[in-house]
């Protein structure tokens, strides 16, 4: 079924709920409305989960003629801006949603993702803490490896340790806390739980160019002389113009 008619659906369902409860017009009841504007903000994000931004603003912007102070379709509207590169837009859209919902810890993390994106990473750090405090938020976990990966960006490795530590703990199939790790604990000389947590994360993930350099110097480490050369030649041929290229090249 496609979103479209997936909405449809949706609608023909709040007007049936309305008829039969005796109203004329399904939209002329606050439950009637609330139902039609969750259904056009459900709409939305599933365009922008497809990429499809353009066709994402006509739902959104009929379940903001329904209700202009929803947080929901403001947050919705935040991601959309977020995703045309307009910062100020949503920004304030961001700012808006957290004014009438300042706990809600999806919104939250979204808002330190795009404050991340702006390389504001003192901000969202605080962001990411305030969703974090939510322990009954289902993707905690992510908020954790959020965490983790500006805590690095901010120079402070063992508070990152400890945070990536956290969302692993939470949920061991994150790739990029895994990478994380390895790469922390390679830097500390704890080469055996660096090679664990490469291992698990080569078991969840394709490679990059960071990844592949980690591997080529583990390798090493651990005296598997052929491996080294298989992941030079990945990155040659897929990251041939990369810092880590380079220092694969300068390493050998």
């Amino acid at each position: 079924m496609t979103l479209r008619a997936a909405l449809c659906v949706v609608l023909v369902s709040v007007m049936a709920g309305c008829v039969s409860s005796g109203g004329s017009n399904p939209l002329s009841t606050d439950k009637g409305r609330d139902a039609a504007r969750q259904a056009y903000v459900q709409l939305g994000l599933g365009y922008l989960q497809q990429g499809l931004a353009e066709q994402a603003k006509i739902p959104l912007g009929k379940a903001l003629e329904l209700d202009k102070r929803d947080p929901d379709t403001l947050a919705a509207l935040a991601l959309l801006y977020q995703s045309e590169m307009e910062p100020e837009l949503a920004e304030n859209s961001y700012r808006q949603s957290l004014s009438a919902r300042a706990q809600d810890a999806r919104t939250l993390n979204n808002y330190g993702s795009f404050l991340f994106e702006q390389q504001r990473y003192q901000e969202a750090f605080a962001q990411f803490q305030k969703a974090a405090a939510d322990n009954l938020y289902p993707e905690r976990s992510r908020v954790y490896e959020n965490l983790g990966i500006t805590a690095l960006k901010l120079g402070q490795p063992e508070v990152a340790r400890q945070h990536l530590v956290k969302a692993l703990r939470l949920n061991p199939k994150q790739p990029r806390a895994l990478l994380e790790m390895a790469e922390l604990s390679y830097q500390d000389r704890q080469y055996v739980p660096a090679r664990d947590y490469y291992d698990r994360f080569s078991l969840l993930s394709g490679q990059n160019a960071r990844s592949l350099l980690l591997g080529a110097r583990l390798a090493t480490v651990f005296d598997d002389r052929a491996t080294p050369a298989t992941f030079g030649q990945q990155l040659k041929r897929l990251y041939p113009g990369t810092p880590e290229y380079q220092q694969y090249l300068s390493e050998q």
